[in-house]
């Protein structure tokens, strides 16, 4: 059973759930609250609950252990988050969970492409088909026929 945790498969699973669930409930929260707002509260619970692990598990880092290199891309990584979030909640706010959701994760198609051309990772032609049945996925359930 151990093994299980040590798998990238079942965190990655976990992730898909709870992506889910966060689709569910922010589409029912947001009913009466402006979206960047309710992205403002989302980040609030996610930043206490984080520090929260961390202090409980010992894994604080100081912040003098991180090169400057890592703040760089950790800065803008946490910019892309955010500005993420701002779109997949105003998305929700106007359109259907079910629609805004799978173009949401079209992502997986750009991460596959960036993957490719700047961290020069290596596709197959499966994963290459795969990656075109995500965007084709993607495409089929926002379609509103």
């Amino acid at each position: 059973m151990r093994s299980i945790f040590l798998s990238w498969h079942f965190w990655a699973l976990l992730s898909a759930g709870f992506a889910a669930l966060t689709a569910i409930f922010a589409k029912i929260g947001i009913e009466n609250v402006n979206s960047d707002f309710a992205t403002f509260i989302r980040t609030c619970v996610i930043l206490c609950a984080l520090g929260a692990i961390l202090v409980a598990t010992g894994q604080w880092q100081s912040l003098g252990s991180i090169s400057g290199r890592s703040y760089v891309f950790l800065v803008l990584s946490g910019l892309a988050t955010g500005a993420s979030w701002i779109c997949y909640f105003r998305a929700l706010k106007i359109g259907d969970a079910a629609r805004v959701a799978p173009i949401d994760k079209l992502s997986v198609v750009f991460v596959a492409i960036l993957g490719v051309a700047i961290l020069g990772e290596r596709l197959s032609l499966p994963n290459w088909l795969g990656v075109g049945l995500i965007a084709a996925g993607a495409a089929l359930v926002a379609y509103k026929g």
